[in-house]
């Protein structure tokens, strides 16, 4: 007999990914600052005291933007060009049985504003509007394995591509940089392990122009060869920064 759970989110992340194209695929591979907003009746300081004591934590999280597609008992990874099949359990695939995430993440800050609690985070792989249903310290006596194996994904990802910047896209940035500072780091960041599909860098992709929306920006790519060029960066649907 299947047993049913039910789970309330005690948090949301607030994060620059605004959209699945461009999120790291794992934690820890951009240092971009994110946050999570606890919701009541969970964002009580008490609730939280001692935590600031950890430079790190495990979140547990909802893959909400995929969660209606349903699983897949295998899936193509990343780490094999998308093209071999491994079985879902032997993956970090969002396609899950239950749509559940889990990522390690420097924790930055705990604050107060108002009546709301946030914890700001560094390396999340998360999009914005996660929501989350659970938080623990990480321990590194006791998450940190050294002898462990990792399969097909037996190294760090490598950086893929040189990322350069169109005169165009670095006047749109100058404009932008009192609200994003760091926007041209965090781009470099993000394009240099190639954000695409792993079957995408075949020749006949070449010129074609991707984008990826970060924070309330549209940023606009063309790759060729190793080499990622940044051709425009502009705000999205005519908003303000």
């Amino acid at each position: 007999m299947t047993e049913t759970f039910t789970f309330n989110a005690i948090g949301t992340v607030h994060a620059c990914y605004k959209e699945k194209f461009g999120v790291p695929r794992q934690p820890g591979l951009v240092n971009v600052l994110s946050s999570i907003e606890i919701h009541e009746p969970c964002n009580r300081p008490e609730a939280f005291r001692a935590l600031n004591d950890f430079s790190h934590i495990w979140i547990m999280f909802v893959f909400h933007q995929t969660r209606q597609q349903g699983w897949h008992p295998t899936v193509r990874p990343p780490r094999l060009g998308g093209n071999e099949r491994v079985g879902v359990f032997a993956s970090r695939s969002m396609f899950r049985p239950n749509p559940i995430g889990l990522s390690v993440v420097e924790l930055k800050a705990i604050r107060q504003q108002d009546d709301k609690l946030f914890l700001d985070i560094i390396g999340a792989d998360l999009m914005d509007g996660t929501p989350v249903l659970d938080i623990k310290p990480y321990l590194p006596y006791a998450d940190a394995v050294t002898n462990a194996r990792s399969g097909y994904a037996d190294t760090s990802p490598v950086i893929k591509l040189q990322v350069t910047f169109h005169a165009q896209a670095i006047a749109g940035m100058q404009k932008l940089n009192s609200c994003y500072p760091d926007l041209q780091q965090t781009i470099r960041d993000i394009l240099q392990l190639d954000p695409r599909p792993a079957y995408a860098g075949a020749a006949n992709n070449i010129n074609r122009e991707y984008a990826m929306r970060l924070h309330n920006l549209d940023v606009k790519w063309q790759v060729n060869g190793n080499v990622a060029q940044v051709v425009d960066v502009v705000l999205a649907d005519s908003s303000k920064p």
